[in-house]
Parts: structure tokens; C-alpha cells; sequence
């Protein structure tokens, strides 16, 4: 085996195409040796120079090297090898890099004997070749391409470029490559979308030089991808010879090799573009045109691949191409994984809403190089495999502009000079119903047939494309792709590998449902499940009476989002059971059909009985059962709608025509009848399959038309204009398509002689098509001016006179329908003035040639029309679109709030609690039941089992939610832990979050539920242990909730209880949380520009798991305004049973209990600096929804992933604001490059905040970042760089800089800095300035606050400083206050009051307190000039209320009572903090009685004061504070205490535990010293003046330290 792969090593199979007159283009498998060989023995040099990128350098370059210098050990003289690896990215390609590689070279003494290699894509191939061509006035140069790409694209014909600031390929040469070698082994590595991308140019080339070349393509899918894709085998160096090629390497060898032979031969024969040369440029005209629009965000292949469907359209309007030609390329295509629309899901995922308006395209296809002056020349198709000309032709930029075009204009035949065409006879396309059936039933059927007629359109593509993913059939198209040639494999299916996607055909949808169900077995372990979705339209379209109806006949049937919608699951069982089987009919007859399609190949006959009244569409099952039999089968009539179907398999004919499609033929027969010309359809007449066939005689007769119908022909000639009589009924069941071409008819009716008014009934299906086609219908006639209304199964329209139409300004909406929009075709031929017809391309679906026909066959003319915003209109919030948010402020919060999750969780407890934070009243689900019931939910479940108990619970929470019930709005609403174990109480909860409601699942840790439930025996449980229920149930309740909390407890005491303290702190970060998602406090970083405090900043925790660091995230966070959880970091311990989803909400509930920060939730990718997987998109935005879920304020979303996954997540972003970020690990968007503005529109489009972060590698690119920054005001924006040399882009960042923290683990990012550092810098920078900051009075000397201050400053490196300026005249301060350095000051005694004639504001705090302790400065700016103001604040309340309430057993509910001991300043801080705290009964005491009376006064009209005389005086304080000396000796009667456990406060602060503490402590009161109170109200000056949260825990331990010295 060894010395075979060794053998294939150095002697690999062939195979070469000559070009220019040498065989220099050598193709196979594993051609490093070869290369070497190759190059070493025929193009001498003295210098061989081998350069790649980073990207392919750790892949290939050691084995290059090695081989090498293998082979030079064997020359006598060996030359020399250098390499150089150069970044990946269209920015390589620049002067200043060409440059580089030029000055290294000649450093290194490289001569002209030099053989340049270029190893890589088009960028490393273009950039090399033009320094061969330039470097010593031309080298030798070698192309080795590594993409699909540059092997079929740009390694060929010799063009070498580099790109300007001016524009792509704008400076360089022809430069013939001596040596183009492919190895496709490099294609192994290639990820999916860059083969791709390649493929786009091996189709194109097909399909303008060899149909049986495009043939190989169409045929070859699977096969081409699986030797690209899933090449790598193992098997050491496959593909090298000829006995170890794979079937399919040798297709892919093929494909490529054809794609060469024809750009050689072009190259060859036109060398330098005279001609030839230009049919390669198929598509790239209007390809080139899109690409300048979208590019980066889409690739080169996948904007030509767009382009060669235009340009085969517009070969196809100008009567050059047929229909059939362009559908083959759109399916080839499309099946390679490329786009053929701008509307493609999977270029909204890339481009996000970026609007490209026609005239923008047409505008950058004014500069190419194949223009004649003004006039454009593209390549034009006139069959596959052949170009009209042998040259690019000449096209009117009118036909190119109506082509692009979104809208169409229809202008009216009566206004044409020539007037409508008088005679018209034309054949319309196959039937979509008939192909779809002869598609899938020869798909299913055995033996070979060639199904001509075949519609080709949206529809028939995504039946073709399902068949093919199941494996059902293979295909092959003949005769210029009029035949499809059909080998059934007679119902042998296999699960696809990928969902089956149907884009909005409801045809498909409904018959593949049942097709999935004839799977028998997984073949695949990696493929267990068949998935059938489709468009956003499709899955509100219903499927639940098929669906139940397979689910009942035993078909392994779920569906994945809404139940009886689409997507849906199906895993394989056997097969489709069969046997009886009953279906609702009612609603559609493609659910009839589907059945009845499958039948044959059920394990037992089928016998179908339809239910639910009156059978819909009764000819379409008819056309069904006409057509199975046709393919052999037997199907028997019974009566009672009952059919039984025998088995069998089907039996392919030799040859089956379609039918031209009947809905379609209405159209231009009503052409006709509006505009009274005549019109013949051939191919359908009265022995038609279709009920739609018998419009005419049904419905143009009675209308006043003259019809002639044959056998195969049907002929129609309108009264004269206007002329059309009204159907005073006509009932339409047969043909219910055909009810829009009748209601625009209607429209124009007239009838002098009585009513005119049309009333068409039977046709209720038509509510749940393409859209409910009715209601449009009404809409857009009502637009017109015309009358209509609903009927209960049908439409009611009043004729107008023509001349009295007006055409909607905007035009005609078409739903994505495409029977509307070619019904108002026919309208629009005759009203006034012309008509817009939106969402032209929607005719697609079933008459793809709609448009050409309407203006070519039948004489309507036609112009394009864009209503789009052009790109210099589209604003920079909008040049991206955007995105649907739904915020929370337009949520109604009225609406009951209900609290599900597991019994013991505490919603009983947590719900009360809630109802009184918010208002609301509360009512528990089990409670109303038994008050309904009249019974107890124990005996009920007792009596009567829990399936019964269950249907009541489901029937009580629907009863509560009611629109009509009063307990919809304003309760807390908590149910019972298995409320979520029936479907219908799933559904009407998820119905209320739907509504605006919301659903909180409330989550505590299990074992300690399990605790708790050991001691209730109140309620009977399941029988099972509560794992198991938990387990059942989990996924259900995160199904249902739209908001989840994490009833976090570190431990339960002894009884299974959680402790008071961990309970008080469990209902405090509940409050916290739901004053979140209600908006009460969003709790958000103000980041207005004008704050104090810049910049923000947030600390980035990078610890494994927070449970190990809880004793350090105050610390850790001191200083940030906001802090980050890593989620992409965290690791959960293997002994964790939970899964990571709880893990990680458990770990955001520690971070909350220990942190009052805004929480920002980030799960970084590895693509984006991270550790989580960039393949797992799905895992991503689960987690990022739990982030919202859990309230966290900010949501940082990496904008590198799907807009889907993007627009969703965002519009279930409530209160949580999102933080768009893109991170350039790799430098592909420097800061002063379009691809960076192109990133910086897609985050201003996602983000709330916008955060850009690269990587520095000079000063130079903190100066770019800069620049960039400076154009970038109308959101907060974060942009910094990263590494050493971007720290000072950290520095000079004003928003949310990411911070690190020295007690952390290790830094979230290279160049990060902590808070202090920043500061710091910030400061020699001159960005900070030092500022002083005093306190004023006397005594002052033993004072803490310079300690308390300057300890906080050090902690943060901010360089102000504090001190001491003692003084009895305020006088003396003066010039403090007035110096410009002067950031605040604390006043204590004797300047509280005097203080205040110096400053320009006094708080309300302070007018209330009647003292000034803090004096902080601001600026305003008054008429355009900065004024500086001087505010008085006062902050000894605030160091009252920050020490007690912490202390109470719920804050929310504070004590009745307090008391309040003293007459003096500090006294009235004492009382304006009790208030503040909710007390309502405030008493004062004071020895002097008349100075407490005096100090009630001073707060009558705010707040009441009860003076009592005596401590002994009856009253019960919750809590008390002290104002007086500690020397007073004071203590309170033993009555005060009570028997309740207060707090008390004495404001003395020396000694530390006064008498009287001591005295409450020994009564079981918790006591707060005055020089916390003194720390406390010192920390809010602290963040008064530098806007910043301080350095409690640091602040704390210094001042106590020197306290206590």
C-alpha cells in the first residue's frame, strides 16, 4: 500500500490542455512532486520564489518545501528557494504590497533568473503574476490555483493585476503563465460556498460552448460535490492514477478540464479581448453591476451566477432564447448552492436588506470595458451550449432595465397607437397541477419515461429538486431541454441529507408530506429524520387535516414550530401503513390527492374516506385518479366520497405529454374579453383534464364573449370595450383558480338595463393559498376604485366604467401571488394612464414567460419599474434595511403575568410577591380550579385520574386568560407544575406570549426542590421520581415561557427551607428582574456624551465558573459601569447533571445576587476571538435568546452570523438592548476600507450599540481607527484594537471600553487594560485632568474622608487628589471653589448653610435637609458658550438609607414605624431618610422638647412628624437612628425594642459601638455604626463627582484600617 501511494506520489495521472501553443495547463490529483519535477526540469532559474497566504501556508508549504528541497539536494549547482506568506483578502492586492515582496526580493539579491510560483486563489495568482511581469522587466511565473476559481477563471489567459483606491484590476499586464498546474486535491480543503463560487464560471462555460458539457453538469450534482466535498477518504493520495480514482474525482476531473479546454481556446484564439474572448464575460455584465453593490458581503461566482440568469432573461425577452434554456440554468445552478435572485433567502442572510435599485446597476455597467461608447454589449444565449453571436451583442439599456426591473408597468392597450392586437393565438405552459402529479408519480413508478411539456417554473424546480434529494428517481433532459427522460426506481426513498425546502408551493408541500411517510428505514445514522419546510408564507399555509391524518394511519409525524404547520419532521417506520384511513376534505383536494398519489405503495390498501361535508375541488381529484390510472394504477369508486386503491407500483409509459395549464389559459382569454379582440389557446379544449378549461363557456359567454370551443381549442372574441355584462351569481367550485381573472372582468362590467354587480361563490379555499386570495382581491380592487366586498364563500363585485379607474400610486401589491399579478395584468391593459404591477417575478410559479408573452403575443406594452430607494438616498441607518424589532415599550403590560414551573419552585411565594411589587393581584391556577370544581385538586385527582384533572386545568387556565375574564389583565397568575403537560395548555400559553403576554418560568435547583418536597405531602405526585418529571417536563416549559428566572439559593438550612437572609435576597433580585422586562428600571449604562464619568467602561470576567470566584466579583467589577459574562468560557464541571442551558442561567443569577451591574451576555465565536464553535449557529442563538429570557440588559450579537438568525433573536428582544459586534482577528477589514463600512451599516442595522474591534500592528492604525471613528456619531459605538499596539485605541475609547481586572484569571483579549490603566493614560494623554477635590470646616484634622477619597481615586488611577482646607470664614475657601481644577468639595460643620450663596443650584435633597454636604461642579451651555455650575447636594441621607435598608427584611415593605433621636442637622438627614425608605410614622425625640417641635415644622407639607415627649411614650420602631453625641450616655427604655428585631443606627462615630449599640445589639437588633454611615455617605460623593461606581470593598478596608489605628 506504501509503495503504491509513493508510486502515485511521483508519477500521478494527467491530463493537459494547450494554450497559445504549448500544453501548459496540467490538471490531476496530488501533484506536489510532479510540480516540483515539472518546474525544476523546464524552466530553469537560479532563484525559484514560492509565495501563499496565511490561510494555505499551514496547510500545504512545509510539504512544497520539503519536496523541494528533496529534489535540489540532487543538482550539482542547486538554486536557491525562497517563500513568503502574505495575508488572504482582496486588500493583498495592493501597491504597497507588490511593493514589499519587490524591496525583499532585491534585498535578497534575486536576479531576472527568477520563476516566481503563485500558489493560492485569483488574489495571490493576479499579484504574483503581475510581479513576474514587472520584477526585472518580466520573470518566469507559475500558477498553481488552489480554489475552484482561479483554476477555471483567473489563472488562465495570463491577466495580472493589483487593485487602486480608484477601483478592482486597474493597473497591470498580460503575463502568460509558463505553468498552470490544478491539483483538484486542493478543492478537499475548499470550504463549500468557495467551490461554489467556482462553479458559477464551470457552468457558465458550459452553457455559452458545449451543451453536452452543461448535460455532465445537471446530471453529475451529486457526484461533483461528493469529489469536492466528501473527498477526503483516507485512502493516501486517491485520485493520483487511474485505478484510485473515484468515479466521481473523474467527473469533477472532467468538468473542470472542459471549463479549461474553452478558455484556452479562447485565450488562444484572442489573446488580448478583440472578441472571443468576450462570450467568457456570459453574466458578468449585470453580474459585475450587483457585485460593485454587495460586494464583500457576496462573493465574485455567486453575483455572476445572479447575472447569467439576467442576462439568459434578457436573451429570453429579446426572443432568443425559450423558457426551457433558462430554467436549466436557474435548476443547475441553484443545485451547485448558488444564487439566482437578490431575493434569495441566502442572499438576505448575507447582504442583510441592502437594496440594489436597477438604475444603480445600470449606473456601474456604464464603466466596461465591452461597451460600444453609450451602448452595452452582453453575451446573449440562444440555446444552451450556443451564443447568438460569436461575440458579446449590442442591447438598448431600455431591454436590460425592464429585465432587472422588481415592478412592471403595464400601460394600457387603448392609449397604444396601434391599439391591441386583433388576433392572437397562443399556447400557454404546462399544466402545474399535471406536472407535479406526472413528476411524482413517475418519480414512484418503474421503467423510463420522457415527460415533454413539463412546466417550467418555481414550483415544478422544487418538486424536481425534493425528488432528488430522496433518491426517488434520476433525471436527464433531452432535446434541448424540452424532454425530461424519468428512471423510476419504483418507491425506493432515502432520508435526504439536508431539510427539503419548498419555498411557497403548496402543491409540493402537501404531496411530499405523504411521500416522506413511504421512507422505510434510516440508511444513515448521521440523517435519522425527514424535514419538509418552506417560506415564511408557506408555513402559515395549514397542513393539519393531512397531517392528522397521517399521524392516525401511524406515520412517525412531528411538527417542528407550529402544530398542523409547516416545517415538519418525519422519521421513518416502516413505511406508510395504509388501511382505512379518514381525511377531512374540506379545506383542500391536495390533501385528497396526496393520499391518494401514495396509496399504491402503502403495506395495506388504502381505502380513503373523505369527511367534513361538501369535497372541494372535486376535478383536481378527479385530474389525480385520471392520471394514476394512466400510470397503471387501480383506484375504485365508493360511494360515501370513499375511494379504495389496490397496491401496486406505477408503470412508467414511454412518452407523457402535460397539459397546458387551464388557470393560465384564463388570462389571455380575458385579454380578449377586456379589450374586445379575439384570442385562441390551443391545447386546451372541452376534453381537458382541468376544471378550468370550461372558463370560458362558464364564464366569458355569460359575460357577453362570443366562445368557440374544440376538443383542443378554445377561442375567445370580447364585446366591444367596455361592453362586459355582470354574473348576478355564478358559482366557481370547479375552477376556484380562476375567480381572479373573473373578478377583474367583473370590475369593468356594465349593464345599463339593472344591477351590476358580479357575485361569484364556491370558492372559500381560496382563503388559504399563495394568501387568503378574497381579502386581496377586495384590497386591491378597493385601490382601484371599484366596489367588492366578502361573501361568506365567495366575492361581490360592483362594474365600473374604465375611464373612471384610477391606478393605485404605489401599484398593485401581489402577495407573492402569482395569479393575482397576472390577473391585474388584464385589468391593467385598460386602465387609464398605466398600471405598477409589484413583485413581477411572482408569475414564475407557474408562466415564467408571463411578462414576454403579455408584451410580445399580446400587444400590451410594457416598461420597468423600481420604487426602491436608490443607494444616495438610502440613508446610513438604512442603507442595510431594517430589521423588525419588537421592543418591549410597545408590549402590553397590562396583561397577566403567568408564572409557570415545577411544584416546589417557589411561584406560590414569588408570585404574591410579585403581584404586590407591581400592583397586581394574584390568583393560583389550583385554587380557582377547586373553587370552580367545588372540589380539592387531591380528591378531584383522586376520583377522576390525572387525565382528567389535566383537560379541567387546561379548560381553568384557558378561562383565566380569556379576553373577557378579569383575570387577563393586571395578576400574577401562578399554575400548577404540570400545567405544561397537555398540548392545548401548551398552545393557549404560548398564545399569550404571542399576545404580548408574558410567560415566566421560574427555575430552582432540583435536589434542592426535592429537599423542600420531602416535607408536603398535600398534592399527589406522578408515581415517578422527580428527575423523571423534570426531565419530561423541562423542554416544555422552555417552550412555552418567554422569560425565564433563576431562583438561585447557595444552600438550604436543615429543614429544607431556604434561610430568611438568601430568601430576602432571592425576592430582591426578582424585583430587580421583573422592573426589567415591565421597563420600570432597565437598569441600562447611560451613555449620552454629556455624562460624567467617560469613558464607560465594562470588566470582562474570564473565570471557568463563577460559583469558585463569588467571593471576588465586587472586586472585581470596582469601578465598571457594566459587566461581561463570558459565556463561550465558562466550563461546566463534569459532575453537574444540568444541562449547559441551566448551567449558564445559574451562573447569570451568582453574578446577579453578588453584582448590581447591567449584565452583558456574550457567547463569542472562535472566528471572532472566542471559544464557541462558528459551525453551530443554531446553539449560538439558543443561548443568546436564553441571555434575553434571563433579562440581561445587553445582548452582545456577533453580526458575522445568518440575518435570520439575526432578525429573529432580535424581535424578541424586549428591554435587552443589543450590542452588534464584528471582531477582525485576521485584519480583512482595516479601519479605512469599504469592508469595514459595509461591517460598521450591518451592526448600526442589528445594534443598539455598534462594536468594531481590529487588530493594531502600528500607531498608524489607532490614527485609522480614529478617522473612522470621527464620521461615526448617530450611535454609541465601540471601536477599539486589539494587541499591544492597539491599547491606545482602548485608552482614547469613550463607550463601554472592555476592561480587564488584576484579580482575574487571565485578560478576555490581547491588549486589554484594567480600569486604573486606562485612567492612568488617560491622563498623560491630557484627557483627564487632575482635579482637587477638599473637605471644608473645622475641626477637620482627624477626619476619614482623605483617606476615604484618595484610597477610592488610587483604586481607579484617577490622578485627583483630596485634601484638607480647615477654615471658620467660607471666605477663606473662595478661591478653592474657584479655582478651574476644583471638582467638588465635602462641608461639614460650620458651612452647611453658608455654603450655599456660593453655588448657582441646591438640590432638593439639600432644600429639604436644609444643609449642604457635597458641592460637585457640572457645565451647561448657555447661548453656545460652556458655563460652569456649582451644585449643593446632600448625601448624609444617603449613608442613612444605604446601610439600613440592606438590613431590612424586605425593603419593598419597610417597617411602620421609626424613630429619630435629636434636633440637628444630622437629625433632619435622619428623617428625610426614613421617608425616603416608605416609613410612614416617623417619631422624634430630643431632650430639649421645644427644638424637636421646631424641627417638625420644617417638614410640614412634605412628610408628617410625631414629636413624643418621652422614650417611654407608646410606640413600636422598626428602626431608629441617633443624631446625638456618644458622650450623651443615652439608652432606651427596654418597651422601645419590642419584640420586634429592628435596626439602629447612631450616627456617633467614636467609639465604634456606642452604649447604645451595645445596648440594641444585646436585644437582638442589628446595629449600624456611624462611621459606615460615614463611609456610605462619602461613597456617594465619590460617585457624585466622578461618575463612577466606587471601590466599596477597597474604600471600606483602608478607612477601617486607619479607624482603628
Amino acid at each position: 500500500m506504501a509503495t503504491a501511494a509513493k508510486m502515485a506520489m511521483k508519477r500521478p495521472n494527467v491530463s493537459k490542455v494547450s494554450i497559445l501553443g504549448s500544453e501548459s495547463i496540467i490538471l490531476g490529483f496530488h501533484l506536489t512532486e510532479y510540480i516540483v519535477r515539472d518546474v525544476l526540469a523546464n524552466i530553469t532559474a537560479s532563484n525559484y520564489v514560492l509565495i501563499t497566504d496565511t490561510n494555505l501556508a499551514p496547510l500545504y508549504l512545509d510539504r512544497y518545501v520539503a519536496a523541494f528541497e528533496a529534489a535540489l539536494a540532487k543538482l550539482p549547482q542547486p538554486p536557491r528557494l525562497f517563500t513568503r506568506i502574505l495575508p488572504p483578502g482582496e486588500l493583498t492586492k495592493s501597491r504597497k504590497v507588490k511593493a514589499e515582496i519587490e524591496d525583499w526580493l532585491l534585498s535578497n539579491h534575486v536576479t531576472r533568473d527568477t520563476c516566481f510560483l503563485a500558489m493560492g486563489g485569483g488574489v495571490i495568482g493576479d499579484l504574483i503574476g503581475f510581479v513576474a511581469a514587472t520584477f526585472m522587466r518580466g520573470a518566469a511565473f507559475v500558477q498553481i490555483p488552489t480554489t475552484l476559481l482561479a483554476m477555471v477563471d483567473s489563472s488562465i489567459g495570463g491577466k495580472t493585476a493589483i487593485d487602486t483606491p480608484a477601483g478592482k484590476n486597474l493597473i497591470g499586464a498580460f503575463w502568460q503563465p509558463k505553468r498552470i498546474f490544478m491539483d483538484l486535491a486542493f478543492l478537499q480543503t475548499l470550504p463549500e460556498r468557495e467551490f461554489s463560487n467556482g462553479m458559477a464560471e464551470v457552468v457558465k462555460t458550459a452553457a455559452i460552448w458545449s451543451e453536452p458539457d452543461f448535460v455532465k453538469l445537471e446530471n453529475g450534482v451529486e457526484a461533483v460535490r461528493e469529489a469536492v466535498l466528501n473527498g477526503n477518504t483516507g485512502i493516501p493520495f486517491q485520485g493520483a492514477t487511474l485505478d484510485t480514482r473515484t468515479e466521481a474525482q473523474g467527473l469533477l476531473l472532467d468538468v473542470i478540464l472542459a471549463s479549461a479546454r474553452v478558455k484556452a481556446h479562447v485565450v488562444t484564439n484572442d489573446e488580448r479581448e478583440g472578441g472571443l474572448r468576450g462570450l467568457l464575460n456570459f453574466g458578468h455584465s449585470i453580474g459585475h453591476g450587483i457585485e460593485a453593490l454587495v460586494s464583500p458581503m457576496m462573493l465574485h461566482g455567486e453575483c455572476v451566477s445572479i447575472g447569467v440568469i439576467k442576462e439568459a432573461e434578457l436573451a429570453r425577452n429579446l426572443g432568443h432564447l425559450n423558457q426551457v434554456a433558462v430554467g436549466r440554468l436557474a435548476r443547475c445552478l441553484s443545485s451547485y448552492g448558488l444564487p439566482i435572485s437578490l431575493d434569495e433567502k441566502k442572499v438576505k442572510d448575507r447582504i442583510g436588506n441592502l437594496y440594489c435599485h436597477v438604475d444603480d446597476i445600470m449606473e456601474v455597467m456604464k464603466v466596461d470595458k465591452k461597451n460600444q461608447g453609450d451602448k452595452k454589449r452582453i453575451v446573449l444565449l440562444s440555446a444552451i451550449g450556443k451564443t447568438l453571436e460569436q461575440r458579446a451583442s449590442i442591447v438598448p439599456d431600455s431591454a436590460i432595465h425592464k429585465v432587472l426591473a422588481p415592478e412592471q408597468l403595464v400601460l394600457p392597450v387603448t392609449e397604444s397607437a396601434t391599439g391591441p392586437k386583433k388576433q392572437v393565438s397562443l399556447t400557454t405552459p404546462g399544466s402545474k397541477s399535471i406536472s407535479n402529479r406526472a413528476l411524482l408519480m413517475a418519480a414512484l413508478g418503474s421503467g423510463t419515461v420522457r415527460v415533454k411539456n413539463l412546466l417550467h417554473s418555481d414550483d415544478t424546480q422544487y418538486m424536481l429538486a425534493a425528488l432528488k434529494s430522496l433518491g426517488a428517481a434520476d433525471f436527464e433532459w433531452e432535446d434541448n431541454g424540452e424532454c425530461l427522460v424519468v428512471y423510476g426506481k419504483g418507491g425506493q426513498l432515502r432520508v435526504p441529507e439536508k431539510e427539503l425546502f419548498v419555498g411557497n408551493a403548496g402543491t409540493a408541500s402537501r404531496f411530499l408530506a405523504t411521500v416522506l411517510t413511504l421512507i422505510k428505514t434510516v440508511d444513515d445514522p448521521k440523517h435519522t429524520q425527514a424535514v419538509l419546510t418552506g417560506n415564511a408564507r408557506m408555513k402559515q399555509r395549514p397542513i393539519a387535516p393531512l397531517l392528522t391524518a397521517l399521524k392516525a394511519n401511524g406515520a412517525k409525524l412531528t411538527s417542528v414550530e407550529k402544530e398542523g404547520f409547516l416545517p415538519i419532521a418525519v422519521t421513518p417506520n416502516g413505511g406508510f401503513k395504509g388501511g382505512r384511513i379518514e381525511l377531512a376534505a374540506s379545506i383542500s383536494s391536495q390533501y385528497v390527492s396526496s393520499i391518494l398519489i401514495c396509496a399504491p405503495y402503502a403495506q395495506n390498501e388504502v381505502e380513503l374516506v373523505l369527511t367534513g361535508g361538501q369535497v372541494i375541488s372535486q376535478p383536481y381529484i378527479d385530474m389525480t385518479i385520471a392520471m394514476m390510472e394512466s400510470f397503471g394504477a387501480v383506484v375504485k369508486r365508493l360511494p360515501n366520497n370513499t375511494y379504495r386503491i389496490q397496491k401496486s407500483v406505477y408503470k412508467n409509459p414511454d412518452h407523457y405529454l402535460v397539459e397546458s395549464d387551464a388557470s393560465s389559459a384564463t388570462y389571455p382569454l380575458a385579454i380578449a374579453a377586456i379589450t374586445g379582440t379575439t384570442c385562441t389557446v390551443t391545447s386546451i379544449g372541452s376534453k381537458s383534464l382541468q376544471g378550468d378549461a370550461t372558463f370560458a363557456i362558464n364564464v366569458l359567454r355569460p359575460m357577453g364573449c362570443t366562445v368557440v370551443q374544440t376538443e383542443t381549442a378554445t377561442t375567445v372574441t370580447g364585446p366591444p370595450l367596455g361592453q362586459l355584462r355582470p354574473l348576478a351569481s355564478v358559482d366557481m367550485e370547479t375552477m376556484t383558480d380562476a375567480f381572479l381573472t373573473a373578478s377583474v372582468l367583473a370590475a369593468v362590467t356594465s349593464n345599463p338595463k339593472g344591477e351590476n354587480i358580479t357575485r361569484i361563490t364556491g370558492i372559500a379555499n381560496q382563503r388559504v393559498k399563495e394568501c387568503n386570495r378574497i381579502a386581496a382581491m377586495v384590497h386591491e380592487l378597493t385601490k382601484f376604485g371599484v366596489t367588492a366586498s366578502e361573501l361568506p364563500d365567495g366575492i361581490q363585485i360592483h362594474g365600473k366604467p374604465i375611464k373612471d379607474l384610477r391606478a393605485p400610486k404605489e401599484g398593485v401589491h401581489c402577495y407573492d401571488d402569482h395569479r393575482i399579478a397576472m390577473s391585474f395584468s388584464v385589468l391593467a391593459s385598460v386602465v387609464p394612464s398605466g398600471t405598477i404591477i409589484q413583485e413581477k417575478k411572482c408569475v414564475e410559479k407557474t408562466w415564467p414567460t408571463w411578462w414576454d408573452d403579455l408584451e410580445h403575443r399580446l400587444g400590451v406594452r410594457l416598461n420597468g419599474v423600481d420604487q426602491g430607494l436608490k443607494l444616495q438616498d438610502q440613508k446610513p441607518s438604512s442603507s442595510y434595511g431594517r430589521v423588525k424589532k419588537v421592543k418591549a415599550s410597545t408590549m402590553d403590560h397590562g396583561k397577566s403575568i403567568v408564572i409557570i414551573g415545577m411544584r416546589g419552585a417557589g411561584k406560590t411565594t414569588l408570585g404574591q410577591y410579585a403581584a404586590e411589587t407591581l400592583g397586581f393581584d394574584f390568583v393560583d391556577v389550583d385554587q380557582y380550579f377547586e373553587v370552580v370544581e367545588k372540589t380539592t385538586v387531591f380528591d378531584f385527582i383522586n376520583t377522576w385520574g390525572w387525565e382528567q384533572f389535566r383537560i379541567k386545568e387546561s379548560q381553568a387556565i384557558k378561562n383565566l386568560l380569556a379576553k373577557d375574564s378579569k383575570y387577563a389583565r393586571n395578576y400574577v397568575i401562578s399554575c400548577g407544575g404540570g400545567i405544561i403537560e397537555t398540548q392545548e395548555s401548551r398552545d393557549i400559553l404560548k398564545e399569550h406570549t404571542r399576545q404580548g403576554g408574558k410567560v415566566l418560568h421560574l427555575v430552582r435547583d432540583l435536589d434542592q426542590i426535592v429537599r423542600y418536597l420531602n416535607r408536603d405531602t398535600t398534592r399527589p405526585m406522578f408515581g415517578e421520581d422527580m428527575m423523571s418529571v423534570w426531565r419530561r417536563r423541562r423542554p416544555w416549559y422552555r417552550q412555552v415561557c418567554n422569560y425565564e428566572f433563576v431562583a438561585y439559593a447557595d444552600s438550604l438550612v436543615d429543614d429544607g427551607w431556604v434561610s430568611p437572609t438568601e430568601w430576602q435576597a432571592i425576592k430582591k433580585d426578582f424585583q430587580r428582574f421583573l422592573f426589567f422586562i415591565l421597563g420600570k428600571d432597565t437598569n441600562q449604562v447611560d451613555l449620552s456624551p454629556t455624562r460624567i464619568g467617560i469613558p464607560t467602561t465594562f470588566v470582562s470576567l474570564t473565570m471557568k465558573d463563577l460559583r469558585s470566584y463569588a467571593d471576588r466579583l465586587v472586586q472585581v467589577c470596582e469601578g465598571s459601569d457594566a459587566v461581561e459574562i463570558r459565556i463561550d468560557l465558562l466550563q461546566q464541571p463534569e459532575e453537574d447533571e444540568k444541562t449547559f442551558i441551566e448551567y449558564v442561567g445559574e451562573q447569570v443569577a451568582i453574578l446577579r445576587r453578588h453584582v448590581n451591574l447591567p449584565v452583558i451576555f456574550t457567547v463569542r465565536s472562535k472566528g471572532q476571538a472566542g471559544a464557541f464553535s462558528d459551525k453551530d449557529e443554531s446553539g449560538m442563538f439558543e443561548l443568546l435568546q436564553w441571555g434575553q429570557r434571563w433579562g440581561c440588559e445587553y445582548i452582545d450579537i456577533e453580526i458575522c452570523w445568518s440575518t435570520t438568525a439575526i432578525s429573529s433573536l432580535l424581535s424578541t428582544q424586549g428591554y435587552s438592548l443589543s450590542l452588534a459586534s464584528w471582531h477582525d482577528i485576521h485584519r480583512l477589514t482595516p479601519w479605512d476600507s469599504k469592508e469595514l463600512e459595509a461591517k460598521y451599516e450591518l451592526a448600526f442595522q442589528y445594534g443598539d450599540i455598534v462594536k468594531l474591534v481590529g487588530v493594531a500592528e502600528s500607531l498608524e492604525d489607532n490614527i485609522k481607527l480614529e478617522n473612522f471613528r470621527a464620521t461615526k456619531t448617530e450611535k454609541p459605538m465601540i471601536a477599539i484594537n486589539m494587541a499591544g499596539a492597539g491599547q491606545l485605541s482602548r485608552v482614547i475609547n469613550n463607550c463601554l471600553t472592555p476592561i480587564t481586572h488584576p484579580a482575574l484569571p487571565h485578560k478576555a483579549a490581547p491588549g486589554q487594560l484594567s480600569l486604573a490603566e486606562i485612567n492612568k493614560a488617560r491622563h498623560l494623554l491630557g484627557l483627564l485632568p487632575t482635579q482637587h477635590f477638599w473637605l471644608i470646616g473645622t475641626p477637620i484634622q482627624h477626619s476619614m474622608s482623605p483617606t476615604l477619597h484618595n484610597t477610592g481615586f488610587n483604586a481607579l488611577g484617577l490622578p485627583h487628589n483630596y485634601g484638607l482646607l480647615e477654615c471658620h470664614m467660607l471666605e477663606y475657601a473662595e478661591h478653592a471653589l474657584n479655582d478651574p481644577s476644583f471638582g467638588g468639595a465635602s462641608v461639614t460643620i460650620p458651612h452647611k448653610v453658608a455654603v450655599m450663596k456660593y453655588l448657582d443650584e441646591v438640590t432638593e435633597n439639600a432644600k429639604v435637609i436644609g444643609a449642604v454636604n457635597t458641592v460637585y461642579v457640572r457645565y451647561a451651555t448657555v447661548n453656545g458658550q460652556k458655563v460652569r455650575r456649582l451644585i449643593g447636594e446632600n448625601t448624609d441621607f444617603l449613608g442613612i438609607q444605604r446601610r439600613v435598608q440592606p438590613l431590612m427584611l424586605d425593603a419593598s415593605n419597610p417597617p411602620a414605624e421609626g424613630l429619630v433621636i435629636g434636633s440637628g442637622g444630622t437629625a433632619r438627614a435622619g428623617l428625610y431618610a426614613l421617608h425616603k425608605m416608605g416609613i410612614k410614622k416617623i417619631y422624634l425625640w430630643n431632650r430639649t422638647i421645644s427644638k424637636a417641635y421646631e424641627l417638625k415644622k420644617v417638614f410640614e407639607g412634605m412628610f408628617e412628624v410625631t414629636v413624643v415627649e418621652s422614650l417611654e411614650s407608646p410606640m413600636e420602631p422598626g428602626v431608629i437612628v441617633s443624631t446625638v453625641p456618644a458622650d450623651s450616655g443615652i439608652l432606651l427604655p427596654e418597651k422601645v425594642y419590642g419584640g420586634i428585631r429592628g435596626i439602629i443606627c447612631d450616627m456617633a462615630y467614636k467609639p465604634r459601638r456606642t452604649k447604645l449599640l451595645l445596648q440594641a445589639e444585646r436585644k437582638g437588633w442589628s446595629c449600624v455604626e456611624g462611621i459606615e454611615v460615614l463611609i456610605s455617605q462619602g461613597i456617594a460623593q465619590f460617585e457624585i463627582w466622578t461618575g463612577k461606581r466606587a471601590p466599596v470593598e477597597t474604600i471600606e478596608a483602608e478607612v477601617m484600617k486607619k479607624y482603628e489605628l
